[in-house]
């Protein structure tokens, strides 16, 4: 792996990713656990689309107050349906989220590095497919397994429906297109939580945790 030469005095920075139900979240909860500060854009998206999140007037404006359950937050799984079933939805969607997401992440990245952290760890589902952070990253860890492995961790975390996780495995990069885009790939299939967090650990001291 080659880390990129610099010569300000930042974290260095690895870009975490991986497909649903690959493992991505539990590995880079180890990263954290061996001392680097994670970035969650799956936790801040919750975060933007929850009650009184700043997501939710433009999307009760975009898409309508039935896709606004009773607590106030975004109704995600009315939400999954329409912009799986309607790719122009899914685009307004992301026109939305997108952008606040990526302020979000850069306003935490920068809370962090503030603190004097050794590595900072961007963990990014749609990393990329976006193309938005290559120039951001030092480097890119792709944790991967095979389809049949993510479609029976989301049933059984989930209890979604095959037919629903493959519609979002088919909006998401190829595990081919993931794994080129990747300076470490983490093959977390048939091993344990124990082989995981070795793996973490090797990644970890590759920065220098």
């Amino acid at each position: 792996m080659d880390i990129r030469c610099r010569t300000e005095p930042r974290p260095l920075r690895l870009g975490l990713t991986g497909g649903i139900g690959s493992g991505k979240s539990t590995f880079g909860q180890m990263l954290a656990n061996c001392g680097a500060r994670v970035v969650d854009a799956d936790q801040i998206a919750r975060s933007l689309t929850a009650a009184g999140g700043d997501a939710i007037g433009a999307i009760r404006t975009a898409f309508g107050p039935g896709f606004i359950g009773a607590d106030g937050a975004m109704d995600r799984a009315a939400m999954r349906s329409h912009v799986f079933a309607d790719g122009a939805a899914k685009a307004r969607l992301e026109a939305i989220l997108h952008p606040l997401v990526g302020a979000a992440i850069q306003r935490a990245a920068q809370a962090a590095e503030d603190t004097g952290c050794r590595l900072l760890v961007l963990d990014i589902p749609l990393l990329v497919e976006s193309g938005r952070w290559a120039g951001q990253l030092d480097a890119v860890a792709v944790v991967d397994c095979t389809e049949a492995t993510q479609i029976a961790r989301v049933q059984a975390r989930s209890g979604l429906e095959v037919a629903a996780i493959q519609a979002i495995l088919a909006s998401q990069a190829p595990r081919e297109r993931r794994r080129r885009a990747a300076d470490i790939v983490v093959y977390n299939e048939g091993i344990s939580l124990t082989d995981l967090q070795a793996h973490a650990r090797q990644t970890a001291a590759l920065f220098g945790l």
